[in-house]
């Protein structure tokens, strides 16, 4: 018998049902687990998404796109297949896409983080028989701290360079971390944190979706003569070592990713402070959603897939590799 799901050149794909998910070319039906570059491309026909991303996408894939939004829990008809969303726990509108057919349910995972973050809803546990999950820190090396205590030496960071008299640039991701640090600050501080340009569209749709945060200001025009001393300013990775840099003076950077756990990445990316801070599952994690699954075959994707595949098939799990192009943008 045929997978329900298969994988093809354009990425995931149902025939029963006719849909790709997050495919990584164009295609008619794209169903988005979320809107993380490596995972929403640009150019299918019609899109469907859960109703959070669905700004999120115009903004990244344009305006005009043809999108459907869809309620976690809500099922969808399509083919004589039943679709539903259920949350990832990755970023704003982050699902897992159940996909039932003939008696057999599949889960396709996206991205996702069992840990508690203020900005998006809590991973959902769903059962099914096959499972597409995420590996992205598949190694028994990545076990996280809460976000909350993260960010709270981000904040003690922060006073101590104001201490010094020093500028606080941190770089992060600008879809997902980047909001999380700024609700995690409010347990601190309700003082203004400075947002490059490119932060700050997707902060505001964050707030126009209720999520609460710190203050901010966009570094633009109006901040050319800003004197940055004391202060928090939350940058995209690009910007380091870049001539919008020098508008800072005596400052100190820090970099927030789950890739800060392996040593030597600070002092490698060149960076003065590292926090190990990721929006996705990690070790222990990955191993108590297969768990909680109750699937019976699991194919992994992006990250250590050998090790984590290895570890399933020694407790009888059916575990094997599966080859995408999903990335480590939100890492």
């Amino acid at each position: 018998m045929a997978d329900l799901i298969h994988l093809t050149d354009a990425g995931l794909y149902c025939p029963a049902g006719n849909f790709h998910i997050d495919p990584w070319r164009p295609v008619h039906t794209a169903l988005l687990t979320h809107i993380h570059g490596d995972h929403a491309r640009a150019g299918s026909e019609q899109y469907v998404t859960h109703e959070d991303g669905v700004a999120i996408a115009r903004r990244r894939l344009g305006e005009d796109i043809a999108i459907d939004p869809v309620e976690y829990g809500q099922t969808l008809e399509m083919g004589g297949v039943r679709v539903s969303f259920h949350s990832a726990g990755h970023i704003l509108g982050s699902s897992q896409i159940r996909v039932e057919h003939n008696g057999e349910t599949w889960v396709v995972s996206g991205d996702y983080k069992r840990a508690q973050d203020p900005t998006c809803a809590p991973f959902e546990p769903v059962p099914c028989d096959t499972f597409i999950t995420e590996a992205t820190f598949s190694l028994p090396v990545y076990r996280w701290r809460s976000g909350s205590s993260v960010v709270s030496d981000v904040y003690q960071w922060w006073r101590k360079n104001a201490e010094e008299d020093k500028a606080s640039v941190l770089f992060c991701y600008a879809l997902g971390k980047a909001q999380r640090v700024l609700a995690h600050l409010t347990e601190h501080t309700d003082d203004a944190v400075f947002l490059h340009g490119a932060m700050e569209p997707i902060v505001a749709i964050y707030r126009q979706a209720g999520v609460g945060m710190v203050p901010t200001t966009r570094i633009g025009d109006n901040t050319r003569k800003q004197d940055f001393t004391g202060t928090l300013t939350i940058a995209p990775p690009s910007a380091a070592g870049s001539p919008w840099m020098r508008r800072f003076g005596k400052h100190s950077t820090g970099f927030c990713s789950g890739w800060m756990r392996v040593r030597g990445n600070r002092r490698r990316r060149g960076y003065d402070r590292g926090f190990i801070l990721s929006d996705h599952a990690d070790w222990p994690a990955l191993i108590k959603t297969i768990r909680e699954s109750g699937a019976s075959r699991v194919l992994a994707t992006h990250g250590k897939t050998d090790v984590l595949v290895r570890y399933l098939r020694e407790r009888g799990i059916n575990a094997q590799p599966l080859k995408t192009e999903y990335g480590d943008e939100d890492a």
